[in-house]
């Protein structure tokens, strides 16, 4: 079994460093966005129109940017995707740097969270700041959550099944702009954002009480999302293995499921967050991703879950 990467051609202190800085990013974007759409229009689909809008942007946009360095995951729905592609095709990627890519990116959420909250006069610990308070447990809105993580951990493995890996900025993004939309959830598809999106009790944030349930749900999704890309794609085909050896061995190549939408240089120009979002979210939503309305990850992701060359929210 080789020795490889979860994707990016850069050093791993600054792949570390991408994901965290590209989380607070992609949490930022969704939660200032959802505070500025509260402010200037009192009708809540104007608001999601502009919080999806603004999420699925962002998320597109980061994919692409750090997809070449890290892979673009900024979701570690998207994160545990690139590790268990790259196992099953027999390359080993170093569980210390597994584990940074998982720590950074939540702390990369937190930061966002607040410098959101901050940017807008309600800086963390004082007036105007608490804790989010708007309860996401209902059951339909978990099973919204599941779909939307599903959905995302399935289209990241198509890209990079189908060699369309290239497309992974702009095919994750109007993903997650959709799902903001047809999920019940706002689909958040991003335990990093999710955590972050607690901190601000705004129009984007979740109650830390519903995070156990809505991590579940992502969790669940993924699963069923990579199942159904077995049934649909199949285990991979050689050169998909390959190429996976390739990217961890020289952080250049496509790779596999969140390296062609993850961190692979030569399958284009893209990357997957997750995540998700990851994955971004709205008003009830967030994977991310690798993205923000009722309740949305950006994330990424898987994540969300990308690269030049596959994050999720």
């Amino acid at each position: 079994m080789g020795t490889g990467s979860l994707g990016g051609a850069a050093p791993l202190g600054r792949r570390v460093l991408a994901e965290l800085v590209g989380t607070a990013a992609l949490v930022a974007a969704v939660v200032g966005s959802g505070i500025q759409a509260s402010a200037l229009s009192g009708d809540t689909g104007v608001r999601l129109l502009a919080n999806s809008l603004a999420s699925a942007v962002a998320l597109g946009l980061l994919i692409a940017q750090l997809g070449p360095v890290s892979g673009g995951h900024l979701n570690p729905v998207v994160t545990l995707c690139a590790w268990w592609s790259r196992r099953r095709a027999g390359v080993r990627v170093p569980a210390r740097e597994v584990a940074l890519y998982l720590a950074a990116q939540p702390v990369g959420a937190v930061a966002g969270a607040l410098l959101a909250e901050a940017m807008f006069g309600r800086a963390p610990g004082g007036a105007g700041w608490s804790w989010a308070t708007r309860e996401r447990a209902d059951a339909h809105l978990l099973l919204g959550e599941t779909v939307a993580t599903a959905g995302l951990v399935l289209l990241i493995v198509a890209l990079e099944r189908l060699g369309r890996a290239r497309f992974a900025p702009l095919a994750v993004a109007a993903y997650i702009g959709a799902a903001i939309w047809f999920t019940s959830s706002g689909s958040f598809a991003n335990p990093a954002a999710t955590v972050g999106r607690s901190l601000t009790d705004s129009f984007t944030g979740i109650a830390p009480g519903s995070l156990p349930g809505f991590v579940a749900a992502q969790s669940l999704g993924a699963l069923l999302g990579a199942a159904l890309a077995g049934l649909l794609y199949g285990a991979g085909s050689p050169a998909a293995g390959r190429a996976t050896g390739a990217a961890g061995a020289g952080g250049m190549a496509g790779g596999p499921v969140p390296e062609g939408i993850g961190g692979g240089m030569a399958a284009g120009a893209g990357g997957v967050a997750a995540g998700a979002g990851g994955v971004a979210g709205g008003p009830g939503a967030m994977a991310g991703g690798v993205a923000g309305g009722p309740g949305a990850m950006a994330g990424g992701p898987v994540p969300g879950v990308a690269s030049r060359g596959p994050g999720t929210a």
